[in-house]
């Protein structure tokens, strides 16, 4: 339900203003987004333990065309026995909202929203859990704004060797994407722990191949803080993981 005390315009404007990356949505979405008349807000799944505190929300907005367009809001912060600020992530896209979620705790295990209690206390279990590879699935592509999808990838890449221009401009190609989560473990690095999540993007282009990056998300940094690195094989994705457990 919408708040009866703040207009969707006012809504729109803080979310906007509390995400930290609020300027990766798409030029087409923030447009869109000008013409919301209404809106509606839901928890749509959560993760608590004693380190995080996770909630992922769905926020549907009615436009004056008749359409509609959905944002996925993560708030997350330190859990029972580490506190840390609250922080604001925003998504256009479901996909990109697991991802981040994924990377906080290095699975896609998520308690759902007015689930059972119980889940609550195991999430932490199905974690370690998670750290077995899981058995390969097909590759189910969407077709779902993938170019724009391929672009964010890149750009949110950090690491000095990411996929260059010519990647870039073949990725302009593609139509349908898949998202397959290959890896996630925490390991000591540096005398703290840190996590690592390996995502495969798979890409379906318009000529019929197939090209794919390779993202690495994890924590193994000086501040503990998330960071991005993409490649264009597996091979350096699992290299490069393999460096940050030894060196910090």
């Amino acid at each position: 339900m919408s708040d009866p005390y703040e207009t969707t315009e006012q809504h729109l404007e803080r979310l906007l203003r509390c995400a930290l990356n609020s300027f990766e949505l798409s030029d087409t979405t923030v447009d869109r987004l000008g013409t919301a008349l209404a809106h509606s807000s839901a928890l749509h799944s959560s993760h608590h333990s004693a380190v995080l505190h996770r909630e992922t929300y769905r926020h549907t907005y009615l436009l004056s065309d008749g359409t509609t367009v959905t944002l996925w809001e993560l708030v997350h912060g330190g859990g029972r026995d580490i506190p840390a600020p609250r922080r604001h992530e925003l998504y256009d896209d479901e996909g990109d909202a697991q991802v981040a979620a994924a990377r906080l705790a290095g699975s896609f295990w998520d308690t759902p929203a007015l689930g059972d209690e119980g889940l609550r206390e195991d999430v932490e279990a199905f974690t370690l859990l998670m750290s077995v590879p899981p058995a390969p699935l097909p590759r189910m592509y969407a077709p779902d704004n993938s170019a724009d999808h391929a672009r964010r990838v890149l750009r949110r890449a950090e690491n000095g060797d990411r996929p260059g221009i010519g990647t870039a401009g073949l990725l302009r190609a593609a139509f349908a994407h898949h998202i397959t989560q290959v890896f996630g473990r925490q390991y000591r690095v540096d005398g703290r722990d840190a996590g690592f999540t390996l995502y495969e993007h798979a890409f379906l282009l318009l000529d019929g191949s197939e090209t794919s990056l390779w993202e690495v998300e994890h924590t193994a940094t000086p501040d503990g803080r998330h960071m991005c690195e993409v490649y264009d094989d597996e091979q350096a994705a699992r290299l490069a993981m393999e460096n940050r457990t030894r060196i910090c």
